[in-house]
């Protein structure tokens, strides 16, 4: 990898860590999988501890499972040759055994990806309802497992009321279980309630973070979601183009931030609880074309699709986290123009290095 994206990704890891490293302290020699460890969460993970190892000798073992592992060469060649990180290749549906020395575990296998869950979704529902299943129940039998948190989605609280300004964790909604379009939330769901039963008949402590929305280095281009095509846009010269309401709400993380919040979580979250993990910030997708378009060397044009419906499809989508951040101590260092910027510069950089 470049050297000047290693350096950004070194300066987010120092950023995060430098004023609260002993939030992070009890991650000092354990054992750690993380299953989807080779997606945009499981490396941006690896990306952390593996810096608190070399900076702060940590010296915490990492073992990254994934079905895609045979890639993860390419995508990040400086952690796939480190020592303290191991890559398990294997489907989490298929799990029969966990290595005994593993004490935390954070399960992140699934796919955020819309075009799958509309393309395959009993693969998707099964993948997370299945792999959920297995994992737990290998996880019950390991000797010193400490705690395991699960990765859920913002998504299980259904569509947010419009007069709603932020999503907390007691909101009483949900997805429409009659679509095939709800399958990743209504999986999710529950993924969440086993982990219920878990903690409560093997007295596991497993805590819940449901993630919203996020943007950063590693994150592809190709996604469906209005900010990477925004970006994708801009680094091609334009026009940025708004498909939908412009009026549209959301709310993005920065990586860095995300990958602290989730180890604080696991560490220190209360067995039981879940908690948002996102930016609590909302911006409009005409606010937030406008901060991507501000960062292109040449400011493209930004084209709206103006069609009289548009405003059937506005939706809200912006978590509140006071929760983690009043109980956990947690902030967010990265503000969202902060975030495109540095997202930019990262992808702006990738394309120079190709």
């Amino acid at each position: 990898m470049n050297a000047n994206l290693l350096e950004m990704i070194h300066r987010d890891c120092h950023e995060v860590t430098a004023a609260s490293l002993p939030t992070l302290a009890p991650l000092k020699g354990e054992c750690l999988l993380i299953t989807g460890g080779t997606g945009f969460m499981g490396t941006w993970l690896a990306e952390l501890i593996a810096f608190l190892n070399d900076t702060y000798n940590f010296n915490s073992k990492i073992l990254l499972l994934s079905d895609r592992a045979y890639s993860f060469s390419a995508k990040a060649p400086h952690l796939a040759v480190r020592k303290d990180i191991s890559l398990i290749d294997r489907d989490i549906c298929s799990i029969v055994g966990i290595p005994s020395e593993v004490s935390l575990i954070i399960h992140a296998a699934a796919t955020p990806d819309s075009r799958l869950h509309a393309s395959e979704p009993l693969r998707v529902a099964q993948v997370i309802t299945n792999g959920t299943a297995s994992l737990l129940a290998s996880a019950s039998r390991l000797p010193r497992l400490k705690r395991f948190l699960n990765i859920s989605s913002g998504l299980i609280y259904g569509p947010q009321p419009l007069d709603l300004e932020r999503i907390e964790e007691s909101f009483c909604g949900g997805p429409n279980c009659s679509s095939p379009s709800s399958t990743y939330a209504e999986a999710k769901r529950y993924a969440e309630l086993l982990c219920s039963i878990y903690r409560n008949e093997y007295k596991m402590e497993i805590i819940t973070a449901r993630p919203f929305a996020f943007i950063g280095p590693y994150q592809l281009l190709d996604r469906p979601w209005a900010i990477n095509n925004f970006i994708r846009d801009g680094l091609t010269g334009g026009p940025i183009r708004i498909l939908g309401d412009r009026e549209t709400l959301r709310s993005y993380m920065y990586p860095s931030d995300m990958a602290f919040w989730l180890l604080a979580m696991l560490l220190h979250g209360v067995p039981g609880f879940s908690y948002n993990l996102g930016n609590p910030n909302g911006v409009t997708l005409g606010q937030i074309a406008e901060k991507v378009a501000n960062c292109c060397p040449v400011r493209p044009e930004i084209s709206a699709n103006l069609a009289e419906n548009a405003k059937i499809h506005r939706s809200s989508l912006v978590p509140d986290v006071s929760l983690a951040q009043k109980t956990l101590g947690l902030k967010l260092l990265v503000d969202t123009d902060e975030a495109v910027r540095r997202t930019m510069l990262w992808n702006r950089a990738q394309v120079s290095n190709c």
